[in-house]
């Protein structure tokens, strides 16, 4: 252990050089390395934890760099895929911490094994698809995890203690339909927000890999920074017995077919169609006055279609199945579909 390099770190009394020892002994995963997950998993290295695996789907482009600090312009430039990217920047800043990066999808097929033989799972997401996925891993292998999200203003922390506390799925048990849920792309974000659900993530990922479970922070916690509201929810009492996944250890997200959207590449059509997991019921013309400051939008009783950049569009069904024009890239078709639409 670096005892300079974590000198005042180590002063902290809550601590100490017995609680750096833990962290450098930690192990953590981040899931997403958009906006929150590039601040926490900053956070994570700084801090001293030895280990941090980096898992995200998705490359840099200049509309990340307004939130989004371990890019620049030279990684939107190459367009670098954000784990590459991230643990060039995480690196440099302490060559000493263990990376090991992932640029892929977290699905109901590989969610196990990314998430396997960590202390700690940080939620730096953007969908709950993803969230879900997370939930059932840390349910079902008893893996805590911290769930973080941001939008426009507002943000959301909550630490979820398998065993202890309520799952994400005794708070939120139904999947939000497409279009429901408003994302940055559509509401937009601000950097302050995304600072401040990241810090309460990470310090409560400290206390907890420290093992000063006293300490952690078992509500809801809710922030609306332009209009200075904070809110914290007491949660406990919400623990369901029949919930899916921490009552019934039914873990439905990950099983195949269940849960999770599947998406194809339509033979010589430069075409992804992506098909919810269950029929969903899509308000089309909710969805238009969302996508309408963003994309030329035209929408009748059958279908809603949204150009949303020189190259892509976007064909939205009211049973919630999306057509992503102008790729062929599994990944790419998803990212663009949860921009837009949402999970």
């Amino acid at each position: 252990m670096d005892r300079e390099r974590f000198s005042r770190q180590i002063r902290f009394s809550p601590i100490g050089e017995e609680g750096q020892e833990q962290l450098n002994r930690a192990r953590v995963a981040v899931v997403g390395l958009g906006a929150l997950g590039t601040a926490l998993s900053h956070h994570m290295v700084r801090a001293g934890v030895g280990f941090v695996r980096l898992i995200d789907r998705d490359f840099v482009e200049r509309s990340n760099l307004q939130r989004q600090m371990l890019y620049d312009e030279a990684d939107a430039r190459e367009g670098l895929p954000k784990a590459v990217a991230a643990e060039r920047k995480l690196s440099a800043i302490d060559p000493t911490t263990r990376l090991e990066t992932f640029v892929t999808d977290l699905t109901h097929q590989n969610a196990e094994s990314l998430l396997a033989g960590v202390d700690l799972i940080l939620d730096g997401t953007d969908n709950f698809s993803a969230r879900y996925l997370i939930n059932d891993v840390s349910v079902k292998h008893s893996i805590p995890w911290i769930y973080g999200g941001a939008v426009s203003a507002r943000g959301m922390t909550f630490t979820v203690l398998p065993g202890e506390t309520p799952c994400l799925r005794c708070l939120f048990p139904d999947v939000p339909s497409p279009g429901q849920a408003e994302t940055c792309d559509t509401a937009g974000v601000i950097g302050p927000i995304v600072q401040v659900v990241a810090a309460y993530q990470a310090t409560e990922a400290m206390k907890f890999l420290v093992g000063d479970r006293n300490s952690l922070d078992r509500r809801l916690r809710h922030y609306e920074l332009w209009d200075n509201q904070d809110h914290a929810i007491q949660v406990e009492n919400r623990k369901q017995a029949d919930c899916p996944a921490c009552g019934q250890s039914s873990f439905e997200f990950l099983t195949p077919g269940n849960h999770e959207d599947s998406a194809v590449s339509l033979c010589g059509r430069d075409t992804v169609q992506i098909t919810p997991a269950r029929t969903m019921d899509t308000d089309l013309e909710r969805l238009e006055k969302r996508l309408a400051p963003l994309a030329q939008v035209e929408r009748n009783r059958f279908l809603l279609r949204a150009q949303v950049d020189d190259t892509h569009r976007l064909v939205v069904f009211p049973d919630g199945r999306i057509l992503v024009q102008g790729t062929s890239d599994l990944s790419t078709a998803r990212s663009l579909a949860a921009r837009y639409v949402g999970s």
